[in-house]
């Protein structure tokens, strides 16, 4: 079997999805590229997360065809290799339809930096990107386009959900779990007044500490 070892990660994590409230019944997947060879490993289409295995988990090259698998890939597959195809730094993908950070995606809106918590993680908004359907390479596109410029490792896009990235799959899912985290609270702020700014200057202070000093 390929990648015995990423497959154990990548079948793990997706534990943490449903874990952290951000899937429901079986949308959403993680991917993660195995620096050396450059294959992909990702969520089997239709498969509910309690029954993932990492014999079930599918490998890919990097242009989408599967290597290895008895299953079907996610229907998500072409989007997450594009964006790994794009963005060399990247090797791991969350995709999540997330409550809150939906919400937004709904209505086509940046998540604003109002925050400590969102300039530390996130450096500035989560972007929002535009409409694409799913099954091709074009959320992809939309994906490294707006994150293009942006320090966030996460966006949404419109009217379907939350992509996030990360130079590892756990990263990725971090990136995750604290967009719908900062989504709610921005959210909530949101049904009582307006959300206060901070000044770039001082998220930019915010996210240098968080980056290069916070932690172990």
């Amino acid at each position: 079997m390929l990648l015995p070892e990423l497959r154990r990660i990548v079948c793990d994590l997706h534990a943490e999805l449903p874990r952290n409230n951000l899937v429901a019944w079986t949308s959403g997947n993680i991917s993660a590229r195995d620096p050396e060879t450059g294959l992909v490993v990702i969520k089997p289409s239709g498969v509910k997360f309690p029954d993932l295995t990492p014999e079930s988990m599918v490998v890919v090259d990097v242009d989408g065809k599967i290597v290895e698998s008895a299953y079907k890939a996610s229907s998500d597959t072409a989007s997450h290799c594009y964006i790994y195809r794009h963005m060399p730094a990247v090797n791991g993908i969350v995709h999540t339809h997330s409550r809150y950070a939906t919400a937004f995606a709904a209505l086509a809106r940046e998540i604003p930096c109002v925050t400590t918590a969102m300039g530390d993680e996130f450096g500035g908004p989560i972007p929002c990107g535009g409409f694409a359907l799913i099954g091709g390479e074009e959320i992809g596109q939309v994906v490294v386009d707006t994150l293009k410029g942006s320090r966030s490792p996460s966006c949404l896009l419109q009217s379907h959900g939350v992509f996030a990235t990360g130079p590892s799959a756990e990263a990725a899912v971090k990136a995750a779990v604290m967009t719908e985290d900062n989504a709610a609270i921005v959210w909530t702020a949101l049904q009582i007044g307006t959300p206060l700014t901070i000044a770039q200057a001082d998220i930019d202070k915010l996210y240098d500490r968080y980056q290069n000093v916070y932690g172990q």
